[in-house]
């Protein structure tokens, strides 16, 4: 049986490959062998097929129930969404992704479209669920289980998480200290100058003062 293949220590010559499309009873057989792996690491909840060496657009999913992805395709996504998430072929190197709630797609072994929501109310198309339920913890699994999919279609179009990699910078403004020159160019300092000026302007007008430290 196949193994994940740590990107981190290892070369995976398909991680960053689009997948060749199989046939169903093709795609059905890797499913399993997909399903087993996962079963026995139990740590995950998603595996597509190159993650383990093979070139063949397959990926599974199992959050809320077990999905089988073959030849899989996005064909509608609405309601972008921050998410942190993780990936078994880079274990340990979680990232802030965007990814979206609402997934529309289709697959080998379906006719039609399958709908998956982590909206408050999804509606409409065909979902992976039966029973609605309002509660938090059953949006936040359906959410879970629509960020799952997205993630692992995208292995088989050879495209990571990190290719998704929402970079969040923090700027912090320069501050002028009390005894800084002003940046009025007056040269005296912050604190004989505008400071004070500003002091007056906010007590005469709007009748309050900043707290100086």
């Amino acid at each position: 049986m196949n193994k994940v293949i740590n990107c981190l220590k290892e070369d995976n010559p398909v991680i960053n490959k689009k997948l060749k499309e199989v046939s169903l009873e093709e795609g059905n057989k890797i499913a399993t062998e997909l399903f087993q792996i996962l079963t026995e690491r139990k740590d995950g909840i998603g595996l597509a097929a190159n993650q383990v060496g093979i070139d063949a657009s397959v990926a599974i999913v199992n959050v809320r129930t077990p999905i089988i992805l073959i030849n899989p395709e996005i064909v509608e996504q609405w309601d972008e969404v921050p998410y942190y998430e993780g990936c078994l072929s880079f274990k340990g190197k979680g990232i802030n992704t965007k990814r979206y709630k609402n997934i529309v797609i289709t697959t080998e072994q379906e006719d039609g479209e399958l709908y998956f929501s982590g909206a408050e109310n999804p509606s409409g198309g065909k979902g992976s669920w039966e029973k609605e339920s309002s509660s938090k913890q059953e949006q936040e699994l359906r959410l879970l289980e629509t960020i799952c999919v997205q993630h692992e279609i995208d292995h088989l179009d050879g495209v990571t998480m990190f290719d998704r990699q929402m970079i969040t910078t923090i700027v912090n403004e320069l501050k002028i200290g009390r005894n800084d020159p002003c940046s009025c160019g007056s040269e005296k300092k912050y604190k004989k100058c505008c400071m004070w000026y500003l002091d007056i302007i906010n007590e005469v007008y709007y009748g309050f003062r900043r707290d100086i430290a």
